[in-house]
């Protein structure tokens, strides 16, 4: 098992019974491990090479004691899987060059397309953990392959400094559990905004993949998708993903999502009248960013923990706090001020 980081299966047996005596000679390991002398001493030599045996006194047979495995064997791990990091890299580079010959040579590679929800899946994962510096989605209501929080990769991605940018469908916030799991992401460093519709289901990596369904939800059945490499096409689904970015309702979540039920807080004592003296706190941004991203006072009561009544009082406030007096000029003046 040991023997990725050079460590032959005799050795890690010697090592193993050396664990389990604590202490021992050579004749007693000889013994134990029914192996001739001069074998059992090369390998108590290769163990102290690589730090698994301490050091012992000058005398020929001297007590051998083991060190801990962690702390000797460490640096070797490390060693290995940054190893394994590099050619990684490495592949994904020859893959994208491999693909990149055939789009040159034959205009049907530029487009590969999958069937079933399991393959689907598998590519997805395979891009995001091959991500090196943004991802792109589009969420609609009811994933066909992966719910959120299944997509364990989105955070290993973040980790690592890859930029996630995701517009959600707002009926996917109407669904139960979904906030908390949106802010989880949004906590993790995911910029989240939500429109009322979005025209197609779409995930873009690092400007150089796209993943797009080919057959519409109402079809039901198998989901299909195409697979587009770097083209015209691709440049098209890039322009479509910014053009509705930049229309879409920002939204401020964290993990996790609390509003309190006390009573709402009042502008500050300095506040001009119109509400130019004032900012809402992180409670009141959260409630703001649902409210203008059109998700009713009832899914907002229900996905914040609180009473609708306590959604429409804290509502108010912010309407006060704005000077006005309708709830679409508080989404105007939250736009206008900056307070999203």
């Amino acid at each position: 098992m040991l023997d990725v980081i050079g460590l032959t299966p005799a050795e890690e047996e010697l090592y193993r019974c050396l664990l389990q005596l604590t202490t021992a000679r050579i004749d007693e390991l000889v013994h134990r491990l029914r192996r001739p002398r001069a074998q059992v001493v090369a390998q108590v030599e290769a163990l102290r090479i690589r730090g698994l045996v301490l050091p012992t006194d000058a005398e020929e047979d001297a007590p051998l004691r083991p060190s801990a495995p962690d702390v000797a064997l460490g640096a070797a791990l490390l060693a290995r899987q940054e190893a394994l990091e590099a050619a990684r890299t490495r592949v994904t580079q020859l893959a994208e060059e491999y693909r990149a010959g055939l789009r040159r040579h034959h205009s049907d590679h530029l487009v590969e397309v999958i069937t079933g929800a399991r393959v689907l899946r598998e590519r997805l994962r395979d891009l995001q953990n091959s991500a090196r510096t943004e991802v792109l989605w589009f969420c609609r209501a009811n994933p066909l392959a992966m719910d959120g929080p299944d997509n364990v990769e989105e955070f290993d991605a973040l980790a690592r400094g890859v930029r996630y940018r995701a517009i959600y469908e707002r009926e996917l916030l109407l669904q139960p559990g979904a906030l908390p799991d949106l802010a989880k992401g949004v906590s993790a460093g995911e910029q989240a905004r939500v429109l009322d519709r979005l025209p197609v289901r779409l995930a873009i990596v690092d400007g150089r993949t796209a993943v797009c369904p080919l057959v519409p939800d109402r079809d039901r059945g198998e989901p299909s998708a195409a697979v587009i490499g770097r083209s015209q096409l691709l440049d098209a689904l890039l322009a479509l993903f910014e053009s509705h970015w930049r229309v879409a309702t920002p939204l401020r979540l964290s993990d996790p999502l609390t509003v309190s039920e006390a009573d709402g807080r009042q502008p500050d004592d300095d506040a001009r009248p119109d509400g130019g003296g004032y900012r809402p706190d992180a409670d009141e941004t959260r409630l703001l960013s649902l409210f203008v991203a059109g998700v009713p006072d009832k899914s907002i009561a229900s996905q914040l923990g609180v009473s609708r009544r306590t959604v429409q009082r804290r509502l108010a406030d912010l309407m006060t706090a704005a000077g006005v007096d309708t709830r679409p000029g508080l989404a105007y003046q939250a736009a206008r001020r900056g307070w999203l």
